[in-house]
């Protein structure tokens, strides 16, 4: 256990020695080219793409909805976008899946980098939809996670912050820096340039690639905005390598 605490404080020195393409904008800034959603739901405002849900019967959800982009799947990765919301909860869906239309849009299962305007669920890793594994919360807010062969959590550490620590570093309603790493088994989560969690996916239902998409959450009246948006392909670490 010691020796995997070891290992997992290095996730994110590692993840830096990566070699990756150039980092691409996935977003104009302009308009939703690229991305496909339920066009009454998103939206591009202030050079921002933009998700609103309300009380009139169109955008009233009754299922979470999503925002997909259509440049491909990804697997190992490094993306990196501002959010801000308003209400709610939202989330970055990676290496996921296209479960379906739903009345309201596209519904999208998988891994999911979740933020909320709440105090408890941002930075979390979720299994949305259970395409993961039926796992639910995969890895909590602060914590060092490993999903063993056996399809088993365990907390092994605990990041730099804790998790209040990593709360207060959140800005309410303003614009926050989110990053999310996926390089093999090894996913990192961090917003505002704080870890708040890392998870080695050692799991057979570990998910390798799809797609990625921005969520809207069923529930509460709100507003999420996303801009600056970008993902650079990584071509493997060099341990990856040096195997091949």
């Amino acid at each position: 256990m010691r020796i995997l605490s070891i290992l997992l404080v290095g996730f994110v020195f590692a993840l830096t020695a990566y070699s990756a393409e150039e980092t691409t904008s996935i977003f104009n800034g302009k308009d939703l080219t690229g991305w496909e959603g339920n066009p009454k739901l998103w939206s591009v405002e202030d050079g921002a793409i933009t998700g609103k849900t309300g009380n009139e019967p169109h955008n009233k959800l009754k299922h979470n909805t999503f925002l997909v982009y259509k440049g491909g799947d990804v697997s190992d990765f490094e993306f990196k976008c501002k959010y801000k919301i308003v209400g709610g909860n939202s989330g970055i869906q990676y290496r996921s899946k296209v479960m379906g239309q739903g009345e309201f849009g596209p519904k999208v299962g998988g891994y999911q980098g979740d933020f909320e305007a709440g105090a408890t669920f941002s930075g979390i890793l979720y299994d949305e939809g259970g395409i993961a594994g039926g796992r639910g919360i995969m890895c909590g807010r602060g914590e060092k996670v490993k999903w063993n062969a056996d399809n088993k959590k365990e907390v092994v550490g605990k990041t730099e912050k804790s998790s209040a620590e990593l709360q207060a570093a959140i800005k309410k309603d303003d614009w926050n820096d989110l990053v999310i790493i996926a390089n093999g088994n090894k996913l990192v989560h961090m917003i505002n340039g704080n870890v708040t969690a890392e998870i080695l996916d050692e799991s057979p239902k570990a998910l390798k690639s799809g797609v990625l998409a921005l969520q809207i959450h069923v529930g509460p009246v709100m507003t999420v905005q996303f801009k600056e948006i970008t993902l650079k392909k990584l071509a493997g670490s060099p341990v990856e390598k040096k195997k091949k």
